[in-house]
């Protein structure tokens, strides 16, 4: 059953991080329930669900989750503001991740095993690698909206989406090297990139440039070291 929870997990992360463009956020936010793009949204969730778990005996279970993904969606568009967008995404988030496995547990409860499966882990080290990537640059693009750091970051000669993709390459590093256990690696890699950085610093001397630097690497990185101990306890501890 366990498989299964985590398989319920990654449709979430696959739904909502990978499979719902921009267009469609903002289509809701504007037309909130009339936005075509609500129930779209919910629909792919639910044939995710069916076509990773891939057991129709599941169905009751599947269809409660996309009802409560629904309901949640729904209660984020017409109670979130402007100001209130970054406070609605992270709970709109921790209440799809409780509505899954308190769910799955309510339905299945004598059916988790104690223990993990090879095939378990493998999941689960798929859905830790899958949020260190689009998921996580996401929620640090919510978290940085709180400033207005785009005439600080604009270069024309910057390659497209450059930062974006830096920044995944980075976390997946960090979560490859530490659990395997090479933690000096992570220093390595934050020196160097401490030096590639110490040009574009001391060229604008904006104090602004290098608070927002600093602070995105330090949730970059945290985030990874974070998700690498969980990986690792919930590897071992279940």
């Amino acid at each position: 059953m366990k498989i299964v929870l985590l398989k319920l997990i990654l449709a979430h992360i696959l739904g909502d991080f990978f499979l719902q463009p921009q267009k469609w956020v903002k289509d809701k936010e504007k037309k909130k329930l009339k936005s075509k793009w609500l129930y779209i949204h919910i629909g792919i969730h639910i044939a995710l669900m069916f076509l990773l778990v891939w057991d129709f005996s599941y169905w009751v279970l599947i269809l409660l989750i996309g009802t409560s993904h629904f309901i949640i969606d729904a209660l984020k568009l017409l109670l979130q503001k402007k100001k209130t967008k970054r406070f609605y995404f992270f709970a709109d988030q921790i209440l799809h991740i409780t509505a899954i496995f308190l769910l799955t547990i309510a339905m299945y409860y004598e059916d988790i095993a104690p223990s993990l499966s090879i095939s378990t882990s493998a999941l689960l080290l798929i859905i830790c690698l899958v949020f260190l990537t689009q998921p996580t640059s996401i929620i640090m693009k919510i978290i940085f909206t709180k400033w207005n750091i785009s005439k600080y970051t604009e270069d024309n000669e910057s390659l497209k989406d450059a930062g974006k993709y830096i920044g995944i390459l980075e976390r997946l590093l960090v979560f490859i090297f530490i659990i395997v256990g090479h933690w000096e690696a992570v220093g390595f890699l934050i020196t160097a990139k401490s030096v590639f950085r110490f040009g574009d610093l001391t060229s604008t001397k904006e104090r602004k440039l290098t608070e927002y630097i600093l602070i995105g690497t330090l949730i970059s990185f945290g985030i990874a070291i974070v998700v690498s101990l969980l990986f690792l306890n919930l590897k071992s501890y279940v």
